[in-house]
């Protein structure tokens, strides 16, 4: 049975930076002879996670399972079925996109538990091992572009806030890569909007440069991540 590989598009644009990222990753997967399907999230009505916790509820059909009935649903459940899950977003705010945030706690929020392994002799549980309502680990991924350039992202601390994105999912999943795009180029046509950060010039230049190599990676990840599903079958 193949592989199959979910990539959730959480820009508004279907064509730019980020989707061109996601659609890289996803021939990587294809390579590898993965299933693969691009979802967009800007084409769903939705909300994030209502805490009604019927996911929760002991015995009932709903544990581990979102309860809520909307038209997120079917991507759930065909997350629930995927091999692999990779999200994609632009860095808005220094975070991902808001349907991201609650994309994913829709997506994480049943799948974890308020359960813990409890070490033999220990009262703590937070001492034990996370339970997670999987039966094999799913490698997942962050894919994240952003405006500025990779030095000043260090510098303001990016990597600390958005790396908790893919420490949660790694938590829930068992396996998560963070993988990023730095000083994308924003605009068609610069001259239609106020600036002085930055040069145009600068960033066209260094697309030119950096872009193709982005690409690359975003295609290795696609297939590193279906070469380590594969190792659970």
């Amino acid at each position: 049975m193949a592989i199959k590989a979910l990539f959730i598009n959480g820009s508004p644009r279907k064509n730019n930076n980020t989707a061109q990222m996601l659609i890289q990753a996803m021939q990587g997967a294809e390579s590898m002879g993965a299933e693969t399907e691009l979802v967009h999230l800007y084409d769903i009505q939705f909300p994030g996670c209502k805490s009604c916790f019927a996911c929760k509820i002991k015995n009932s059909k709903t544990n581990g399972v979102c309860a809520l009935r909307d038209d997120l649903r079917p991507v759930l459940e065909r997350a629930r079925q995927a091999d692999v899950i990779v999200i994609g977003s632009p860095v808005y705010y220094s975070y991902p996109t808001g349907v991201v945030h609650s994309f994913m706690e829709r997506l994480m929020f049943p799948v974890g538990t308020y359960m813990y392994e409890m070490p033999e002799g220990e009262a703590d549980g937070h001492m034990g091992k996370h339970i997670t309502l999987r039966d094999k680990v799913i490698p997942t991924a962050m894919i994240l572009t952003m405006n500025c350039p990779e030095d000043y992202m260090k510098a303001i601390g990016y990597p600390a806030i958005l790396e908790e994105n893919s420490k949660v999912m790694e938590d829930i999943f068992g396996y998560s890569e963070t993988l990023y795009a730095f000083n994308t180029y924003q605009f068609n046509d610069y001259s239609r909007y106020d600036f002085n950060l930055f040069s145009e010039e600068d960033k066209r230049k260094y697309r030119d440069e950096h872009f193709p190599i982005d690409l690359q990676n975003a295609f290795d990840l696609g297939k590193r991540l279906v070469e380590k599903a594969a190792e659970q079958d």
